[in-house]
């Protein structure tokens, strides 16, 4: 799983770094099948990474509302703040805790930590398939997803 997690930074960096080609009106023009607009989509992946991390790790969710935000440098800015903190779980992380329950504040039931983790693995890659669909839409090359064209 870690390795999906390199992987899913790695590629989020690389859609900070494309996104700086699309003019900051078209960052946030409202799309078509996904959480709203490129900008928004790249805030979600960063918050919901945040928040399932620290429910996990029983410390309360951190709400930085979109509205203060809405810039490409200042989601970036937001993701890199937190990306200490998810980066030490996750290094520390170990399969022992797989099927660990850890109640999540704004739930009603437990969840394991290893379908947590899971869950965001797949989140995030559900996003950037969507961001590469309107990438092309612009007329831009999207980030590569390979996987095996990395040097994890």
């Amino acid at each position: 799983m870690k390795k999906l997690f390199l992987y899913n930074w790695q590629i989020r960096t690389e859609w900070f770094e494309r996104c700086q080609l699309v003019p900051h009106e078209e960052l946030l023009v409202n799309r078509v099948g996904g959480a709203g607009s490129i900008l928004y989509t790249l805030y979600h992946i960063v918050d919901v990474e945040y928040s399932w991390i620290r429910g996990i790790a029983g410390k309360p969710d951190v709400q930085v509302p979109y509205e203060q935000v809405q810039t490409l440098p200042l989601v970036r800015e937001l993701s890199d703040s937190w990306h200490h903190e998810v980066r030490s779980f996750i290094d520390n992380w170990s399969s022992e805790l797989e099927h660990e329950l850890v109640d999540i504040s704004w739930n009603d039931r437990p969840y394991s930590q290893g379908d947590i983790l899971r869950h965001l693995i797949a989140h995030e890659i559900h996003h950037v398939g969507q961001l590469s669909i309107w990438m092309r839409e612009l007329g831009i090359e999207p980030v590569s997803a390979s996987l095996v064209d990395r040097n994890l």
